[in-house]
């Protein structure tokens, strides 16, 4: 049934294709009788269970960040069977993103290339959401820095955005690692990370409520800088990381190069990035040990590439493209895994 319904979908731009099934399944959710027929449908018989950052998560499978940018779907996205869902990322300022179009397809790859730019609707707008936030789904918050805010004032931007989402998700996770506003991966030098990691953990310890701080890198990272991080993680405490986000390489593509050259600039996800961010995961897991906290993402489609992405090192696993590709039956397929 999915491929049919996936056609249809493909006959719009990706990004029209995106809002309009979402929107569409969440404004059903308030009609009694498809509410009813989605959560049969989407119900799952697995009770497999995973402690992680201290907390049960209801199976291993997440949403990433960027498919929810603004916690929009939620109620939705838990009658999927998502076991947790990582919504934004969120700045502390709306920002409108890069001009579209800026998500595009590579259907040959069953992949993605976007330059969405940290398109959100800013922090008020997502906290308001938050408040009624369905029980029983553990989430997420990936923050960043506003486009307009240089690289020198960007702890201040994650330390807005830490203080207002720290009461309404169950951890929250420092992007720094996205292609798309210009500047940001150099924030994944040491220096910086030490930093920031060193101000949101003192501020931390002074809430009430304090809750697992995680990194999100790239899977472009050369093991160099992989083992700078490694010591990061070990001199200010970084409770878990997120690997991978999306990659600027082209590399081994299907898809004509013509085609690509005239896409552009962007984060490429889906399976072409499978191999490198399990090489990065499980260099990770290697030089950690067996019980570091990580998120696995990148490049999983099916079942098989969640249980490769558990084996390399991962405690959970999180997808975005492989939702689009594979359909929303795949959490219910997948959740005993």
């Amino acid at each position: 049934m999915y491929p049919i319904l996936r056609s249809i979908l493909f006959l719009f731009s990706a990004e029209k294709a995106h809002y309009l099934a979402m929107d569409l399944l969440n404004f059903g959710m308030k009609l009694p009788i498809f509410n009813s027929i989605l959560k049969k449908s989407f119900a799952s018989k697995s009770t497999k269970k995973t402690e992680f950052l201290g907390m049960q998560f209801p199976n291993r499978i997440g949403l990433a960040a960027g498919f929810d940018k603004n916690a929009k779907w939620l109620h939705l996205l838990k009658t999927l069977g998502f076991g947790h869902v990582e919504v934004g990322t969120v700045t502390p300022l709306a920002q409108p993103g890069n001009p579209a179009p800026r998500l595009f397809r590579l259907k040959r790859d069953k992949a993605l290339i976007n330059r969405m730019g940290f398109n959100n609707e800013g922090l008020d707008a997502m906290v308001k959401r938050l408040k009624s936030r369905p029980d029983g789904l553990i989430v997420g918050g990936n923050i960043g820095k506003n486009k307009v805010t240089p690289n020198e004032n960007a702890i201040a931007d994650y330390v807005k955005c830490y203080l207002a989402l720290n009461e309404y998700v169950d951890y929250i996770v420092v992007n720094v690692s996205s292609p798309n506003t210009p500047g940001l991966r150099e924030l994944q030098d040491k220096t910086f990370l030490k930093e920031l990691f060193e101000t949101l953990n003192a501020l931390r310890a002074s809430q009430k409520l304090q809750k697992p701080i995680l990194l999100k890198i790239a899977p472009d990272l050369a093991f160099s800088a992989l083992d700078e991080i490694i010591e990061t993680v070990n001199e200010t405490g970084i409770d878990g990381i997120i690997a991978t986000n999306t990659t600027i390489s082209r590399e081994q593509l299907r898809t004509p190069k013509e085609i690509i050259n005239e896409i552009g600039a962007g984060g490429l996800s889906g399976k072409p990035v499978f191999a490198k961010s399990n090489e990065i995961l499980t260099y990770l897991r290697q030089h950690l040990g067996p019980n570091y906290p990580i998120i696995g993402v990148g490049g999983v489609m099916n079942a098989e590439d969640m249980v490769t992405k558990l084996s390399a090192g991962a405690d959970l696993v999180q997808i975005y493209t492989g939702f689009i590709y594979s359909g929303p039956w795949m959490v219910k397929k997948w959740a005993s895994q």
